[in-house]
């Protein structure tokens, strides 16, 4: 059984846990390779898409096209999904995992997972425990295969917008606390936060000094 894993963002935080996740599958005799590029997957038995910039269309190479997606779908479709929560002041995020299909993100659902947060957590923290549950689900899903089956989603589908760099903005006029989600969500390197004051930009960075284990 061919296992591809395509991640077409190479600088994406989720690498390591794809390193993981390889690492995992190859302990079960699981023939198991990453793409980085669209063109590179070939024909095989299930095709995992994980922080894919790009839409991928050559769904029928592939037998399954598994996507993770962290809501409860179909709310909470499109873009960013854990930050759109998060700044919503939700800390109890579903990931889901789904079959992909031409319609964005609307294939049926196989598992679903919760993650706790407790409102302190910054990105480095909220991503590392989005990685561990994406493999969680993952490795549910191939230990089932190929007796597992998927239900359609049902509800209303909202959408979420792609996040700019711009969105870290911060307003100077109110307080810390009343931001503290936006700082919480921020990428000290590639989307830090902001603020303009008397014509000039300043970048902030956020850092917590006793992170959580």
């Amino acid at each position: 059984m061919l296992i591809q894993i395509l991640v077409d963002n190479k600088n994406s935080w989720i690498l390591p846990f794809v390193d993981i996740l390889v690492e995992e599958l190859s302990k079960n005799k699981i023939n198991v390779i990453k793409r980085h590029t669209h063109e590179t997957v070939t024909s095989g038995e299930i095709l995992i898409m994980l922080s894919c910039e790009k839409i991928f269309r050559n769904l029928q190479l592939n037998k399954k096209n598994l996507v993770v997606h962290e809501s409860a779908l179909p709310n909470g479709k499109g873009w960013s999904p854990l930050t759109w929560q998060i700044l919503e002041g939700k800390n109890e995020i579903p990931v889901t995992l789904f079959e992909a299909t031409e319609d964005i993100d609307a294939g049926e659902i196989y598992f679903q997972e919760i993650i706790n947060f407790e409102g302190h957590e910054l990105i480095n923290e909220m991503r590392r425990a989005q990685g561990e549950v994406t493999i969680k689900l993952i490795m549910k899903f191939i230990s089932s295969y190929p007796n597992v089956s998927g239900i359609k989603q049902i509800g209303q589908s909202t959408f979420y917008k792609r996040r700019r760099a711009t969105d870290s903005k911060l307003d100077i006029s109110q307080s810390i606390l009343s931001q503290f989600n936006l700082l919480r969500v921020v990428d000290n390197n590639l989307y830090p936060a902001f603020f303009e004051y008397k014509g000039h930009t300043y970048k902030l960075f956020i850092e917590k000094i006793n992170p959580s284990k």
